[in-house]
């Protein structure tokens, strides 16, 4: 499916955010666990600056994306600051949550957390914690396994019910941005989001 992407604004705290208008799709998840690779990957661009430092993403991005032939957004990509990773400053982390929460418990047009795990490493308590967190805000969310590549066959299976199981989660997206696969899955459940919360708020 091609899609139009554009970046909008970096934000650092809540009264730097776009108005609310399109659906918003937030990718959340540990700092190595390649967000932007996956984003762009999603989107068929590399609009989402990658890099081999982790962490480097200390801003919540936002990127408007619209179908071809349409004037006006259809959803908004937003990329969150990762997490986990001990190297960063502990005065910069502890700034996160002043907009970073804000965003996640405020935000009107939040349809999907789409949360990143890597399934080449064990199961993590902050992903746990992190997931433990959206159900008891009652944010819809879909998890992502990254960088699925790397297994195989009864590896990439095992590591995939090993999330499942430790995070109670039922569905578990393989997800490789270096060949694709399960691109057109997460594609199908972000459209099937975005229509739930259109109909929910037109019978609103």
């Amino acid at each position: 499916m091609k899609v139009l992407a554009r970046f909008r604004v970096a934000a650092t705290h809540p009264e730097q955010f776009p108005a609310p208008e399109a659906p918003e799709v937030a990718f959340l998840g540990r700092s190595n666990v390649g967000k932007s690779s996956v984003i762009n990957s999603l989107l068929g661009s590399k609009i989402a600056k990658t890099s081999s430092t982790p962490g480097r993403t200390r801003t919540i991005n936002f990127y408007e994306i619209r179908w071809p032939g349409r004037p006006q957004p259809e959803l908004m990509f937003v990329d969150l600051p990762g997490y986990g990773y001990a190297k960063l400053p502990r005065e910069l982390t502890a700034e996160w949550p002043k907009f970073i929460e804000p965003y996640l418990t405020e935000r009107s047009t939040l349809a999907l957390a789409i949360a990143l795990i890597d399934c080449n490493v064990p199961p993590q308590d902050s992903d746990a914690k992190l997931l433990e967190w959206l159900r008891s805000q009652g944010r819809p969310y879909l998890v992502v396994a990254t960088k699925a590549d790397r297994l195989s066959g009864n590896a990439l299976t095992a590591a995939l019910e090993a999330i499942r199981r430790q995070h109670q989660v039922e569905v578990v997206v393989p997800f490789s941005a270096r060949t694709g696969s399960g691109r057109e899955k997460v594609w199908a459940e972000i459209r099937a989001h975005i229509q739930q919360t259109s109909a929910e708020e037109n019978a609103s």
